[in-house]
C-alpha cells in the first residue's frame, strides 16, 4: 500500500516555509523567492526545496548561500510547527525545470509565427 505522508509533508513544508521566509529570514542575502516543488523522501529525512527568484533572472551565489544559513535556522522550528519527531533537512536548488518548460514555449511560439508568416508569404 502506498504511503502519501511524504507528499503531505511536503505540502505542509512548502506552506509553512513560504510564511517564514518572509517573516523571519532577516539575511539582506535572501531576496524573495517562488518556491516551486517540494519533494521529501520517503523516510522523511531529507526536503529538497526548488525555487525560482521572484522577477526572474538568474540567482546568485549569495542568494544560494543566504538560503543554506536559513535553511539551518528554519529545520527545527518547521520540523516542530510539524510535529515531527525528526525535522527534515532543508535543501535549496534552483529550478530548472521551469525555466526549460518557457523556453520551450518560447520556442513553440517562435515556430507557430514562422509558419504563419510562410503561410502567409504564398
Amino acid at each position: 500500500m502506498p504511503s502519501y505522508r511524504p507528499e503531505r509533508v511536503a505540502e505542509l513544508i512548502h506552506r509553512e516555509l513560504g510564511q517564514r521566509l518572509r517573516t523571519e529570514v532577516k539575511d539582506p542575502r535572501v531576496t524573495p523567492i517562488s518556491i516551486t516543488q517540494v519533494v521529501v523522501t520517503r523516510d522523511l529525512g531529507r526536503a529538497v526545496i526548488s525555487y525560482l527568484p521572484l522577477g526572474g533572472g538568474e540567482p546568485s551565489d549569495e542568494l544560494q548561500d543566504g538560503l543554506e544559513v536559513a535553511a539551518k535556522q528554519l529545520r527545527g522550528p518547521i520540523g516542530r510547527a510539524l510535529r515531527l519527531r525528526h525535522a527534515p533537512e532543508l535543501v535549496f536548488e534552483v529550478d530548472g525545470h521551469t525555466e526549460d518548460a518557457i523556453r520551450v514555449t518560447q520556442l513553440i511560439d517562435s515556430l507557430t509565427r514562422q509558419r504563419r508568416e510562410q503561410g502567409e508569404e504564398e
